[in-house]
């Protein structure tokens, strides 16, 4: 049914608490700081990113390495790869676990794609972060608590709810990612207060469900 969930599926989950240097290197942390990683693959790159951004507001932890891999899900490189793997970085065990828990349950029960027609072949991500913790607020050049809205759907969909979010609300582009992407979607991130932010996320699903609908315009 339409934009009913497409819940994630978390792939794998892994802790190294003693992480050799050249690993913790290699991997984006900092050995003079961290000393543990939490990793996880999941089969939603977004979702994820979402998900690594609650672990900074959970624990004093940092986002070191989340990259989404080529082609999507659909496409995976092994059993567990799935769309992503995302690292965070602690000092110590305790933290990196606090962290990993606030990213689970965060995929468990918040950030996730919708089905936006009646055959399930088209994914919409109309999420929006009420505040923004570390992560993605650096990554997008916000503020720390700023609210944000997260959109994302395959290029011709995403490209026409891009135009329809932003004319809804009182929102600006913080930052367009333009298709195609690693997984050959395209995203947006618009900032403005919540209620905006809303409203935008509002117009882009119904906009992109329009664009399955009625794809020859």
């Amino acid at each position: 049914m339409i934009l009913e969930p497409i819940y994630p599926e978390v792939l794998s989950v892994r802790r190294l608490y003693d992480a050799h240097p050249a690993v913790l290197e290699s991997y984006g942390a900092d050995p003079a700081k961290h000393r543990s990683l939490g990793l996880i693959t999941c089969d939603q790159d977004d979702s994820t990113y979402v998900a690594l951004d609650e672990a900074t507001k959970h624990s004093p932890v940092d986002v070191v390495f989340a990259r989404s891999f080529y082609a999507g899900a659909g496409h995976p490189s092994g059993r567990l790869s799935g769309e992503i793997l995302g690292v965070i970085a602690g000092a110590d065990p305790d933290e990196v676990e606090e962290g990993l828990q606030a990213a689970l349950r965060c995929l468990e029960h918040d950030a996730c794609f919708y089905s936006a027609d009646d055959s399930g072949s088209i994914a919409v991500f109309p999420h929006v972060v009420t505040s923004l913790g570390h992560y993605l607020s650096a990554e997008a050049g916000l503020n720390v608590g700023d609210s944000m809205a997260y959109l994302v759907a395959p290029p011709m969909e995403a490209t026409i709810g891009f135009d329809a979010a932003l004319k809804a609300a009182d929102v600006t582009a913080a930052k367009v990612f333009t298709p195609p992407t690693e997984t050959n979607y395209a995203a947006a991130w618009l900032t403005g207060d919540l209620y905006s932010c809303q409203a935008a996320a509002e117009a882009f699903a119904a906009a992109v469900v329009e664009v399955g609908r009625i794809p020859k315009l």
